[in-house]
């Protein structure tokens, strides 16, 4: 079913999978921010293209009437434009590169994945077939006239510069993150490698892109590469790049990410994860300045600056001998540390605020606000997944809520309970967790205070509903209330 007809602003996103329950679970993770078409069949697909601009295909590599990656071939060859995404049980090495060579693959997404990767990567392929088209127009400017060119060419640099400086990173004024910003400011006018460490989410490729856009190398690409769960060959191959018939599988020449990167920066996610063997090639590139494709005769000189992220301790892994030292050493000329949202609890406002802006923007609703006690209960919340996971708990909440102010009700209960953790006396931030002293009468008493005031947030703090779910009368209710010193909601 289509939401682009009703929603035309929304890029176009074509589900291609033979087994109904698969496509309707990627239906419902990616329907709050694309329009979506489902087939379960490529005939179906092939008639949906036919009829409907689509953005972005993602397909299952496994089905009967043909394979996913022979497809999307054939999707290459009779509508170019449309960006191609395999998904896949089996992870096999020759279906990826085939896919890569012979389907022109974006990505190759394994099963089971999880719901906020698919919507990164689905983001990822709709930007990229933005800046796809936006190449297609520079080019036909300069045919026609290098003047134009040259004036537009200064005016997307500046409009880049200014989406991606350090400002848009949201944060309060007294952030404890500003002195990284000032920091990663400076070092981006010198052509040093940079290792970005920090947690999963906490925004260290929003990092890297501002120092790419604050650098000389502005004019130059910006290419990203995730090092993680992906095998050597494959990683050697996508990096460096191969020559035709170089192994089984290899029908055409590729064009490496560094060479891709030439002039430009190279953020390789994930650096951490990469094996001891991969280090070395890696290493002998940044020493050598060239590169050596799969089966090429001679190297490839490239100019890149690398930045690098990880969420592990690389110190602490040279140490243990799992990350080479002399690599180590030549990635992490300036290290820069993304902090925890928990570490900088004071950005949380004006970061919500923000996703919260985006969000009423994607959903046609504008006027959306907090409530105090949805603030506050943001704010007490701990965030192990970061910006990413603030981000899915506020489109979540709009989604819910027909109300222009959104209240604490509307938060998940996960959310809920890590705020009523801290607001119990005596309690830790975990819900349900009992206080580290105090008799049994004590404890008793603390999580029947957790138990309490999460369902009356549930229920906005009606006290009718919240006594009739909790079996007790209003006047019964009342009164443990007055005595916990639960009186309304957090200020």
């Amino acid at each position: 079913m289509s939401h682009c007809a009703a929603i035309a602003e929304l890029p176009c996103v074509l589900l291609l999978d033979d087994e109904s329950r698969s496509l309707e679970t990627m239906r419902r993770t990616l329907e709050e921010e694309f329009g979506i078409h489902c087939a379960g069949s490529v005939d179906q697909a092939r008639e949906i293209l036919a009829r409907q601009a689509i953005d972005v295909i993602l397909c299952d590599q496994r089905m009967p009437d043909m394979s996913g990656v022979a497809f999307l071939k054939e999707v290459r060859e009779s509508w170019p434009d449309c960006v191609r995404i395999v998904i896949s049980g089996y992870s096999d090495s020759e279906d990826i590169i085939a896919g890569i060579n012979e389907a022109g693959i974006f990505r190759y997404v394994l099963k089971p994945w999880m719901p906020e990767h698919l919507l990164e990567v689905v983001r990822s392929a709709v930007q990229a077939r933005s800046l796809q088209h936006e190449v297609n127009r520079i080019e036909l400017d300069l045919r026609n006239s290098p003047e134009s060119m040259r004036a537009r060419r200064g005016q997307r640099l500046n409009e880049a510069r200014a989406l991606f400086d350090f400002e848009r990173i949201v944060r309060a004024p007294s952030s404890p993150l500003n002195t990284v910003c000032d920091m990663a400011s400076r070092l981006a006018r010198h052509d040093l490698s940079v290792l970005i460490q920090g947690e999963s989410g906490s925004g260290k490729e929003l990092l890297a892109r501002a120092i790419h856009y604050a650098s000389p190398r502005l004019s130059g690409p910006f290419v990203v590469e995730n090092c993680a769960a992906i095998t050597d060959s494959l990683l050697e191959s996508e990096l460096f790049g191969h020559k035709r018939g170089s192994f089984t599988g290899a029908f055409d020449d590729h064009m490496g990410l560094f060479q891709r990167a030439h002039k430009g920066t190279l953020f390789l996610d994930e650096i951490g994860e990469t094996t001891p063997a991969f280090q070395v090639k890696l290493l002998r590139v940044l020493q050598e300045g060239e590169v050596r494709p799969v089966g090429a005769a001679r190297a490839i000189a490239v100019d890149v600056r690398i930045v690098c992220a990880t969420h592990r301790n690389l110190e602490a892994d040279v140490h243990a001998g799992r990350f080479r030292e002399d690599l180590y050493y030549r990635l992490a000329e300036a290290t820069l540390t993304m902090l925890p949202l928990r570490e900088r609890v004071g950005d949380i406002v004006p970061i919500a605020a923000k996703l919260l802006q985006e969000a009423g923007t994607r959903m046609g609703r504008g006027d959306l606000q907090f409530s105090s006690d949805a603030l506050s209960t943001l704010l007490a919340y701990p965030w192990p997944g970061n910006i990413r996971e603030l981000r899915n708990e506020i489109g979540r909440a709009a989604a819910l809520c027909d109300d222009a102010v959104i209240g604490a009700h509307a938060l998940s209960t996960k959310v809920l309970n890590g705020q009523i953790g801290r607001h119990v006396q005596g309690c830790s931030a975990n819900a349900l967790a009992l206080p580290a002293t105090g008799t049994l009468a004590e404890r008793l008493e603390a999580i029947e205070a957790v138990v309490l005031r999460e369902c009356l947030l549930r229920h906005q703090w009606n006290k009718t509903r919240a006594a009739e779910e909790l079996g007790l009368s209003r006047v019964g209710l009342r009164a443990k209330l007055a005595r916990l010193g639960l009186d309304g909601p957090i200020q």
